[in-house]
């Protein structure tokens, strides 16, 4: 997960392989509440891990459901529609999945129990409506009191009262599903006798209502309906657990690997595995949408393949009330077609967890389209002269996913643009690891993905630094320093002459080598400790005289510059292995002031040491990596000087950044 202010994406080129959805932020939160409706306990397996069930499982616990996890599942022992707490402050973050049902659902339950409930989110959930819901709730007869502004949370839910249970609840369809859905999970606690909900005007997002009727079900709960119109809660409804509960994968997460594959799967399909032909949620149409814009489809019951058909793709105009968290994918999929793309029935968006219509038409002209929007509308331009742009996620995971696939947009220019992405931990809300998963999939030039090379000599802190900036970035690093040592162990512990080039480095290819907050790993084991010891280091000597062993590292190296970028430390990073780096830094520092940093490290480690002949060997070890044949250590001519004799670490770290910055075409 990036928990970074920015990511920067490189110009991508290409789709291919297998994606693992997470499970549905829809069905998750609908199973976790229904499970704490029921009595004993349900094991919920593939639950979404994201920000929204967080808060979800927070508040069951506050109200006093048994919540633990056993293996990959979590278990729910639920309430039995009885109330363990008849006092709380819930924090609901942004999640409108939470919001909405736990305030429907305390609501009932404190009028005919007794309670006092408070519900209450971050900023942006205080500007999301839930009038309709609460004007439902009190035509019902509980008590709600507003402790903001009147129509939005926070709310106060208290009781006991009276509850008018023979006369139909009525409630606005055209505002939010999840005001419908909240009622449907809500009712059944009460239902000593049938309980009617009217729905007034047409309901939007219906897909979302099937997922609730379906689960409903799943929990003892049988709806009759009258069409879209009206919905009948039977008397004596109970909840019912299931024991066992698999969610499946989210198809709006889906979206956004589907318009993948339609832009850049061209060699193979894309493979997305977690939802299917047979998914409950409506999103999984979207690739009817995708299969119209051009996209070849094929679906089973549990995963979808796609690839690149019709190129460019095809505007189209959709009314897309029964996609419309999966729609704003379109409205990216569009800057790729070979005409106007016009989204309708979209007037959901405006109360998400932004003005999605607005933030939708805002960032995309940051790009270079022409957009237009409406109400309920947005009509997208295709776009051949595109811009680097620094997008504005607004707290929004949607956002954030949506505009990765920008940086698609040398398939359709020659002036290939990076795209930066702002907060893009927002991304945690329901796909914490999405931009992990897509740089997974898809391919970029190697030219294309940005390095930062730092070089210097010995004890300069390369390392810190390095590892400090790519932190910063969200980019990987290369200790080519490391390089050596790793090979020497792996060498030894396989039982190699390490007078032998040609063995040795034949093994360099099969280093599952990673370096990680100044760790470094071979495969899961962390070696940080035993390269320092000074017998590695002889390894690294012994094995360094090789040309094969340098030849094999030097393409390792190489092999580092993966998305979606790299910082390199070594002695030759900028002169000899990445010449095209996009910056280059020479640290160093005085030999009385490394010796100095070195004799300290020393003696924090119980380790004796002698300042001046720690300057000594610095000095000398200067020399000789200045005059060697091979890759002598001298700053490239490009090279930015950094002399950190008098810096810290931030100072330093921040003036690199500001270099970096500059580089930037955002």
């Amino acid at each position: 997960m990036f928990k970074i202010p920015f990511l920067d994406l490189p110009p991508l080129r290409g789709a291919a392989g297998t994606v693992r959805l997470p499970g549905s932020k829809s069905i998750s939160n609908r199973v976790l509440l229904l499970a704490a409706l029921s009595e004993g306990k349900t094991v919920v397996r593939d639950l979404l891990a994201s920000d929204d069930t967080a808060v979800m499982l927070e508040s069951l616990r506050t109200l006093g459901c048994g919540v633990w996890r056993e293996g990959d599942a979590v278990v729910i022992d639920g309430l039995g529609s009885r109330l363990r707490a008849k006092q709380a402050k819930l924090f609901l973050g942004n999640a409108g999945t939470a919001m909405r049902p736990l305030t429907a659902a305390l609501a009932v339950l404190a009028a005919t129990q007794g309670g006092d409930f408070e519900v209450s989110g971050v900023p942006r959930m205080h500007e999301r409506p839930i009038g309709d819901l609460v004007d439902a709730l009190r035509a019902l007869g509980c008590t709600i009191d507003d402790l903001g502004n009147p129509g939005y949370p926070p709310l106060r839910l208290r009781g006991p009262s009276a509850l008018a249970l023979d006369t139909p609840v009525r409630l606005r369809g055209d505002v939010s599903s999840q005001f419908l859905t909240a009622l449907l999970l809500a009712l059944p606690l009460v239902a000593e006798q049938d309980v009617r909900i009217e729905v007034i005007g047409e309901l939007i997002s219906k897909p979302y209502i099937e997922i609730t009727l379906a689960l409903l079900a799943r929990f003892g709960i049988a709806v009759k309906r009258e069409g879209w119109e009206a919905f009948v809660i039977p008397a004596g409804s109970r909840y019912v657990s299931p024991g066992e509960v698999f969610v499946e994968g989210d198809a709006s997460s889906a979206s956004y690997f589907v318009a993948l594959g339609a832009i850049a799967a061209t060699e193979a399909p894309l493979r997305i595995e977690g939802v299917g032909s047979e998914s409950l949620q409506g999103d999984v149409r979207f690739i009817e949408a995708a299969a119209a814009m051009g996209a070849e489809v094929q679906a089973g019951p549990n995963w979808l393949e796609v690839r690149r058909g019709a190129w460019p793709l095809r505007g189209l105009t959709l009314d897309c009330n029964h996609i419309p968290d999966a729609a704003m994918t379109l409205a990216v999929m569009a800057l790729y077609a070979d005409g106007p793309t016009t989204l309708t029935n979209i007037a959901s968006w405006r109360v998400k967890e932004t003005d999605r219509i607005a933030a939708m038409a805002t960032e995309l002209r940051k790009l270079g389209a022409a957009v237009d929007e409406g109400p309920d509308w947005i009509r997208v331009q295709p776009l051949q002269d595109w811009k680097p742009a620094s997008i504005r996620t607004y707290d929004d995971h949607r956002v954030a996913m949506c505009f990765s696939l920008a940086a698609f947009n040398g398939l359709v220019t020659e002036q290939a643009v990076p795209v930066r992405i702002l907060d893009p931990h927002c991304v945690a809300k329901t796909f914490p690891d999405y931009f992990e998963t897509l740089f997974g999939v898809v391919a970029a030039n190697a030219a294309d993905i940005p390095v930062i090379t730092i070089d210097g000599p010995t004890a300069s802190g390369k390392g810190t630094l390095a590892d400090e900036v790519a932190k910063a970035l969200g980019f990987g690093v290369l200790d080519s320093g490391a390089l050596y040592r790793v090979t020497g162990l792996a060498a030894r512990r396989a039982g190699l002459d390490l007078d032998d080039g040609v063995a040795v480095a034949a093994i360099v290819p099969s280093l599952k080598l990673r370096f990680s907050n100044g760790n470094v790993f071979i495969g899961a084991e962390d070696v940080s400790a035993r390269l320092r010891a000074e017998a590695t280091g002889l390894l690294a000597s012994q094995v360094a005289v090789h040309p094969q062993v340098r030849t094999a590292l030097q393409q390792l190296q190489l092999d580092f510059r993966r998305l979606p970028g790299l910082v390199a430390d070594g002695r030759d990073m900028g002169t000899a292995l990445f010449p095209d780096a996009a910056l280059k830094v020479f640290l160093t520092a005085s030999a009385a002031t490394r010796a100095e940093r070195r004799y300290k490290q020393l003696i924090s480690k119980g380790i004796s040491a002698n300042i001046e002949g720690l300057r000594e060997d610095l000095e000398a070890r200067d020399e000789r990596d200045k005059n060697r044949s091979a890759s002598p250590l001298e700053p490239a001519q490009d090279a930015l000087l950094l002399d950190n004799s008098a810096l810290g670490i931030e100072e330093s770290v921040t003036q690199v950044l500001g270099w970096w910055q500059q580089r930037r075409p955002f």
